[in-house]
Protein backbone atom coordinates (compact mmCIF):
# COMPACT_ATOMS: atom_id res chain seq x y z
CA UNK A 1 0.00 0.00 0.00
CA UNK A 2 1.49 3.40 -0.60
CA UNK A 3 1.00 6.04 2.08
CA UNK A 4 2.17 9.94 0.89
CA UNK A 5 1.63 12.97 2.22
CA UNK A 6 2.11 16.14 0.10
CA UNK A 7 4.80 18.50 2.27
CA UNK A 8 3.96 21.64 3.76
CA UNK A 9 7.14 23.47 1.83
CA UNK A 10 4.47 23.07 -1.08
CA UNK A 11 2.85 26.55 -2.48
CA UNK A 12 0.06 26.80 -4.22
CA UNK A 13 -2.46 29.47 -5.18
CA UNK A 14 -5.83 29.88 -6.60
CA UNK A 15 -6.71 27.02 -9.38
CA UNK A 16 -3.63 25.67 -9.48
CA UNK A 17 -3.80 24.55 -5.41
CA UNK A 18 -7.43 22.66 -5.89
CA UNK A 19 -5.84 21.43 -9.44
CA UNK A 20 -3.29 19.90 -7.28
CA UNK A 21 -5.67 18.71 -4.24
CA UNK A 22 -7.53 16.60 -7.04
CA UNK A 23 -4.31 15.30 -8.82
CA UNK A 24 -3.42 13.69 -5.24
CA UNK A 25 -6.91 12.41 -4.25
CA UNK A 26 -6.62 10.96 -7.88
CA UNK A 27 -2.87 9.41 -7.69
CA UNK A 28 -3.37 7.67 -3.99
CA UNK A 29 -6.47 6.48 -5.16
CA UNK A 30 -5.17 5.75 -8.74
CA UNK A 31 -2.21 3.90 -6.67
CA UNK A 32 -3.84 2.50 -3.76
CA UNK A 33 -6.40 0.81 -6.49
CA UNK A 34 -3.75 -0.96 -8.65
CA UNK A 35 -2.02 -2.66 -5.94
CA UNK A 36 -3.43 -6.22 -5.21
CA UNK A 37 -3.64 -6.86 -1.42
CA UNK A 38 -1.53 -10.16 -1.79
CA UNK A 39 1.57 -8.79 -3.65
CA UNK A 40 4.62 -8.01 -1.42
CA UNK A 41 6.47 -5.36 -2.78
CA UNK A 42 6.12 -3.78 -6.51
CA UNK A 43 5.63 -5.79 -9.92
CA UNK A 44 7.12 -2.32 -11.39
CA UNK A 45 9.59 -0.46 -9.29
CA UNK A 46 9.47 2.29 -11.48
CA UNK A 47 5.95 2.72 -11.70
CA UNK A 48 5.32 2.93 -8.12
CA UNK A 49 7.90 5.30 -7.51
CA UNK A 50 6.96 7.38 -10.07
CA UNK A 51 3.36 7.54 -8.37
CA UNK A 52 4.67 8.81 -5.30
CA UNK A 53 7.07 11.06 -6.51
CA UNK A 54 4.36 12.50 -8.07
CA UNK A 55 1.75 12.03 -4.84
CA UNK A 56 4.71 14.05 -3.17
CA UNK A 57 4.74 16.79 -5.75
CA UNK A 58 7.90 16.63 -7.23
CA UNK A 59 6.40 15.99 -10.66
CA UNK A 60 8.88 15.92 -12.87
CA UNK A 61 10.81 13.03 -11.57
CA UNK A 62 7.43 11.29 -11.15
CA UNK A 63 6.67 11.84 -15.08
CA UNK A 64 10.30 10.56 -15.43
CA UNK A 65 9.82 7.24 -13.28
CA UNK A 66 6.63 6.79 -15.05
CA UNK A 67 7.52 6.56 -18.45
CA UNK A 68 10.02 4.06 -17.70
CA UNK A 69 7.73 2.08 -15.85
CA UNK A 70 5.45 2.48 -18.82
CA UNK A 71 8.22 0.95 -20.46
CA UNK A 72 8.13 -1.97 -18.92
CA UNK A 73 4.73 -2.24 -17.85
CA UNK A 74 3.78 -5.70 -17.13
CA UNK A 75 0.43 -5.80 -18.75
CA UNK A 76 -2.93 -3.69 -19.43
CA UNK A 77 -3.43 -3.03 -15.91
CA UNK A 78 -0.14 -1.46 -15.64
CA UNK A 79 -0.14 0.35 -18.55
CA UNK A 80 -3.59 2.19 -17.64
CA UNK A 81 -2.33 2.96 -14.32
CA UNK A 82 0.81 4.51 -15.91
CA UNK A 83 -1.11 6.57 -18.72
CA UNK A 84 -3.09 7.46 -16.20
CA UNK A 85 -0.63 8.92 -13.57
CA UNK A 86 1.28 10.62 -16.49
CA UNK A 87 -1.92 12.21 -17.27
CA UNK A 88 -2.01 13.92 -13.72
CA UNK A 89 1.88 14.68 -13.31
CA UNK A 90 1.21 16.83 -16.70
CA UNK A 91 -1.90 18.25 -15.54
CA UNK A 92 -0.36 19.26 -12.24
CA UNK A 93 2.51 21.07 -14.46
CA UNK A 94 0.27 23.11 -16.74
CA UNK A 95 1.35 20.73 -20.04
CA UNK A 96 -2.31 20.76 -20.78
CA UNK A 97 -1.39 19.35 -24.46
CA UNK A 98 0.87 16.26 -23.39
CA UNK A 99 -1.39 15.00 -20.64
CA UNK A 100 -4.60 15.10 -22.41
CA UNK A 101 -2.22 13.48 -25.31
CA UNK A 102 -2.00 10.84 -22.52
CA UNK A 103 -5.46 10.92 -21.31
CA UNK A 104 -6.58 10.20 -24.74
CA UNK A 105 -4.49 7.08 -24.96
CA UNK A 106 -6.30 5.56 -21.73
CA UNK A 107 -9.44 6.24 -22.96
CA UNK A 108 -8.97 4.74 -26.39
CA UNK A 109 -7.59 1.41 -24.73
CA UNK A 110 -10.30 1.68 -22.17
CA UNK A 111 -13.47 3.68 -22.18
CA UNK A 112 -14.55 3.01 -18.82
CA UNK A 113 -11.44 4.73 -17.02
CA UNK A 114 -13.28 7.62 -15.12
CA UNK A 115 -9.77 9.04 -14.01
CA UNK A 116 -8.95 10.02 -17.46
CA UNK A 117 -12.13 12.09 -18.05
CA UNK A 118 -11.85 13.00 -14.88
CA UNK A 119 -7.83 14.57 -15.45
CA UNK A 120 -9.31 16.06 -18.58
CA UNK A 121 -12.24 18.03 -17.01
CA UNK A 122 -9.99 19.82 -14.51
CA UNK A 123 -7.89 20.30 -17.66
CA UNK A 124 -11.01 21.89 -19.46
CA UNK A 125 -11.84 23.85 -16.04
CA UNK A 126 -8.48 25.44 -15.85
CA UNK A 127 -8.30 26.43 -19.18
CA UNK A 128 -11.97 27.68 -19.04
CA UNK A 129 -13.39 25.26 -22.15
CA UNK A 130 -16.56 24.59 -20.12
CA UNK A 131 -18.47 23.00 -22.46
CA UNK A 132 -15.55 20.26 -22.52
CA UNK A 133 -15.33 20.24 -18.75
CA UNK A 134 -19.03 19.22 -18.79
CA UNK A 135 -18.87 16.73 -21.53
CA UNK A 136 -15.99 15.33 -19.51
CA UNK A 137 -17.67 15.15 -16.20
CA UNK A 138 -20.59 13.79 -17.29
CA UNK A 139 -18.39 10.76 -19.45
CA UNK A 140 -16.89 10.21 -15.91
CA UNK A 141 -19.70 10.17 -13.91
CA UNK A 142 -22.04 7.68 -15.84
CA UNK A 143 -19.22 5.28 -15.21
CA UNK A 144 -18.35 6.25 -11.55
CA UNK A 145 -20.87 8.22 -9.97
CA UNK A 146 -19.67 8.16 -6.43
CA UNK A 147 -15.99 9.01 -7.02
CA UNK A 148 -14.74 11.97 -4.74
CA UNK A 149 -12.59 13.14 -7.22
CA UNK A 150 -15.72 13.73 -9.62
CA UNK A 151 -17.55 14.98 -6.71
CA UNK A 152 -14.67 17.36 -5.99
CA UNK A 153 -14.02 18.64 -9.99
CA UNK A 154 -17.95 19.20 -10.81
CA UNK A 155 -17.76 21.42 -7.60
CA UNK A 156 -14.94 23.33 -9.33
CA UNK A 157 -16.43 23.22 -12.36
CA UNK A 158 -20.05 24.61 -10.57
CA UNK A 159 -18.03 27.40 -9.29
CA UNK A 160 -16.01 28.53 -12.08
CA UNK A 161 -19.47 28.63 -14.25
CA UNK A 162 -21.92 29.39 -11.37
CA UNK A 163 -20.04 31.12 -8.94
CA UNK A 164 -22.35 32.33 -5.89
CA UNK A 165 -22.16 35.73 -5.36
CA UNK A 166 -22.79 36.87 -1.75
CA UNK A 167 -26.00 38.86 -1.21
CA UNK A 168 -24.67 41.10 1.84
CA UNK A 169 -25.94 44.27 2.48
CA UNK A 170 -24.15 46.71 4.81
CA UNK A 171 -26.01 49.41 6.44
CA UNK A 172 -23.51 51.92 7.74
CA UNK A 173 -26.00 55.10 8.34
CA UNK A 174 -26.34 56.15 11.44
CA UNK A 175 -29.55 57.29 12.96
CA UNK A 176 -29.10 60.87 14.98
CA UNK A 177 -29.16 59.11 18.57
CA UNK A 178 -25.79 57.23 17.59
CA UNK A 179 -24.10 60.40 17.37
Amino acid sequence: MIRAKIGSDLEFTGMNKRIALIASIFLTSTCLASEPAYVIGHSNPQLAEGARHLLAGRDEKGIELTLLGLQAANGRKEEEIGLSNLCAGYTNLGNYETALKYCDILIARNDKSWRAYNSKALIYIDTKQYDKAESALLKGEAINPGARSLKIARALFLDATQPVVPEIEVDDRQKPNDR
